[in-house]
């Protein structure tokens, strides 16, 4: 296949899809409990067909088979705790299998994405035309040090290269990152000394440098051992400062504002009319007549921010699965007003936000078509008054 210009144009793969939404919402970002990526594909695979659902249901597999996708990107996962079999007599195993067969692949995208900027409540918030979001509970950005490395000027080059291999030297978009300065190292070797430069009791000064690089906390075993290996002296000496926890614009829920105060029994309209119907339906809590201008709101269950939302300048909170007596016990201590949503529904607003994340990276590439299911995984039915 080739392009306007004449030029290659090659099929996307699964990988560089799974690359496109794991730059979006990191694994890194993910619980430790929680089980996200790839759960069935060969990232060899083309895809040129991308189905997006918050569950990924019988009717969604379905619908995704027969439009001829060959992924499902969902946010719940399929698989999540005490899996010990796949096998198509279990319900979950079948659907496995039923995507397998029909060549689709499975990706999920969960808790990494509640946290992503933007991610789940940022789809949720916007929906809800919320505008200046900060997260309702940053994520601080990821434990760094500064390593600081005296290296012969000769050999300055060979431990720089060392340390960008082992993961430092990373700021944002930006590698090799480092700072050098020179200057002038003193040493005496002692008996049992095997130096590199001089001689045992000999005073020795050499031109050195100072390297500075930055790196996440979690390599400072690889490089410690890069340092040690690529560092010409028997004994080289070096610096490692733990750097302060800095805020970041990731992290679950979000809070924001609406571009004019409503009431409350205006704004739970609003709410009802931003997200899809379901059986579930929108129900406020607190005095109907409060004025609503400042919002939290987290996709998902969200109960246990209660207090957190009752400790902000916020007027209302928006969320899913909130039960009664954590519900009561907030509005009795004075907090915001409260706003329930169907989980599904609280989610769904994220479908479109992925689908867009992925256009944006890989539209222009022949074939390529992605679409969000209409099917309502909300798992409620029915509803009586």
């Amino acid at each position: 296949m080739v392009d306007g210009r004449g030029g290659h144009v090659s099929a996307v793969t699964l990988r560089e899809v799974i690359d496109v939404l794991e730059a979006a919402y990191p694994p890194s970002l993910a619980e430790s409990w929680d089980s996200v990526g790839l759960v069935a594909g060969d990232p060899d695979d083309p895809v040129n067909k991308v189905l997006l659902a918050v569950d990924a249901t019988a009717a969604v597999v379905d619908e995704a088979l027969a439009w001829g996708a060959q992924l499902l990107v969902v946010h719940h996962p399929l698989l999540l705790r005490g899996v010990d079999t796949v096998g198509a007599h279990t319900p979950k195993g079948a659907l496995i299998h039923k995507l397998i067969r029909g060549g689709c692949a499975l990706f999920t995208a969960h808790t990494n994405a509640d946290r992503a900027d933007p991610g789940v409540s940022d789809a949720l918030a916007q929906a809800l035309g919320l505008t200046g979001l900060r997260p309702l509970e940053p994520k601080p950005e990821p434990a760094t040090d500064k390593w600081v490395v005296m290296v012969p000027s000769d050999a300055a080059d060979t431990v720089r290269a060392a340390l960008f291999d082992a993961g430092a030297g990373a700021i944002g978009n930006y590698r090799e990152c480092c700072w050098t300065a020179s200057g002038t190292g003193q040493f005496r070797p002692l008996t049992g000394a095997d130096p590199a430069i001089g001689g045992v009791g000999e005073l020795e000064r050499v031109a050195e440098d100072r390297i500075e690089v930055i790196a996440p906390r979690r390599a400072r075993s690889a490089i410690l051992t890069a340092l040690r290996s690529a560092h010409p002296y028997e004994e080289p000496a070096f610096d490692v400062f733990e750097l302060a926890e800095l805020p970041s614009s990731r992290g679950l829920g979000r809070v924001g504002e609406l571009p004019e105060p409503q009431t409350l029994r205006a704004f739970t309209e609003t709410v009802a009319a931003a997200l899809p119907t379901t059986e579930w339906g929108v129900r406020g809590a607190g005095d109907p007549d409060r004025q609503i201008r400042t919002v939290a709101v987290c996709g998902g269950s969200g109960d246990s921010f209660l207090g957190a939302v009752a400790k902000l300048a916020v007027d209302a909170y928006v969320t899913a699965d909130l039960r009664h007596h954590p519900a009561d016990e907030h509005l009795r201590a004075g907090g915001p007003a409260l706003i329930d949503v169907a989980h599904w529904a609280s989610e769904y607003p994220w479908c479109d936000q992925a689908r867009g994340v992925l256009d944006a990276a890989l539209g222009d590439r022949p074939g390529w078509v992605t679409r969000v299911t209409a099917l309502r995984t909300d798992p409620w039915t029915t509803a009586a008054r």
